[in-house]
């Protein structure tokens, strides 16, 4: 029945793509805030998450790590990044289903900035100064992105492991302009004793992207002049966008000595939209490392290490942002911290500390 579900939807999202005479714009980085993930325990590793996902979380980071769960699993993630500027939170429930060997998941990302000031309305173009009692004209709104994930997986052969996910985005910037998208995503994973294998492709459909404009919301824009042209301002209008597939890639190898375990794994995440901004480039593709590792101690409390955002300056000098965390299970409940963006490139824009929450049942 689930599988049924999931090839209507990829039917649907084939009879829904763009037909040829509709004009769509490349988005670079039209989807760079799913880059973010889910759970504290994928940002302690550095997001090196692909190949060793195997719960509730595996929604996002590779649906084909959901058949490794075997029992109903919730997750709850709140982020602060950017100090505090930017909040995102994640949530995820994953439900095996009885007889069939599969899983179903569904997955919800919000990453918003709240409490911007509209100031349109409070500013007298006539007398080029502030309206009397400017605040009385301000309202504040909300510039967020949101994703729904929806997931299913089950095994194919052996330790080999297949999931797909349904994707819907929804962009707003407050009264002004909202956008909506789609795409989807597959994934293999093969998971044995001690290695582990897996590939996401990410929006392999393609991220289609819809933007529509309230230009009864932007009028106020018109009485300005543009000092450049001297003309009054431009309103925008609702443009189609497109996000090009990516691929991640990682391999993971567990040690078990006794009362103690160490993982270790690391992903490539590499993109073919011409950016220029990460450790090596090849052509149009660009390639994003990831490192981590955790040490267990009786499946019970978790250290973890990781590297990310690899980039290079100017100058062709590298930066690497590393990522820690810790995890403790208690009974049912794993509690998961992580915290990034204390050295390097990202740390101009502040720290990030995750804490989430995971309730198997």
């Amino acid at each position: 029945m689930t599988l049924r579900i999931f090839s209507s939807l990829f039917i649907l999202f084939l009879v829904a793509s763009p037909s040829t005479g509709q004009v769509f714009e490349e988005a670079k980085y039209g989807s760079d805030f799913l880059s973010v993930g889910g759970g504290a325990r994928p940002l302690g590793m550095g997001s090196a998450y692909t190949a060793i996902t195997n719960d509730v979380l595996s929604g996002y980071w590779n649906p084909a790590g959901l058949s490794g769960v075997d029992n109903w699993q919730f997750a709850y993630m709140h982020s602060e990044r950017f100090a505090g500027v930017v909040g995102y939170d994640y949530g995820a429930v994953a439900v095996p289903i009885e007889g069939s060997g599969g899983v179903v998941a569904l997955s919800f990302i919000r990453q918003g900035v709240d409490g911007i000031k509209n100031t349109l309305h409070a500013w007298d173009p006539e007398q080029n100064r502030p309206k009397a009692d400017p605040t009385s004209y301000m309202r504040e709104f909300s510039a967020s992105d949101m994703a729904l994930y929806l997931s299913y997986a089950n095994r194919f052969q052996g330790n080999w492991h297949w999931g797909i996910s349904a994707k819907v985005i929804h962009s707003r910037l407050g009264p002004f302009a909202n956008a909506w998208g789609y795409s989807l995503d597959a994934g293999i994973q093969h998971r044995g004793e001690r290695y582990h294998f897996g590939v996401n492709l990410v929006d392999f459909s393609t991220l289609m992207k819809f933007w529509t404009v309230d230009q009864n919301e932007l009028a106020a824009l018109q009485d300005f002049i543009n000092p450049e042209t001297g003309k009054p301002e431009t309103l925008p209008e609702g443009t189609n966008e497109y996000v090009k597939p990516s691929v991640r890639v990682g391999g993971g190898r567990l040690f078990d000595f006794g009362d103690f375990s160490l993982l270790t794994t690391a992903d490539t995440h590499l993109r073919f939209e011409g950016r220029r901004t990460y450790y090596l480039n090849v052509g149009d593709m660009s390639i994003e490392p990831h490192l981590g590792a955790e040490l267990g101690y009786k499946d019970l409390v978790f250290v973890r290490v990781g590297i990310t955002d690899v980039h290079l300056d100017d100058r062709s000098t590298m930066f690497v942002s590393p990522t820690l965390g810790t995890g403790l299970k208690i009974g049912a409940f794993m509690v998961d911290y992580g915290f990034s963006s204390f050295a390097g490139i990202a740390s101009d824009l502040g720290f990030t500390h995750r804490i989430s929450l995971q309730l198997t049942l």
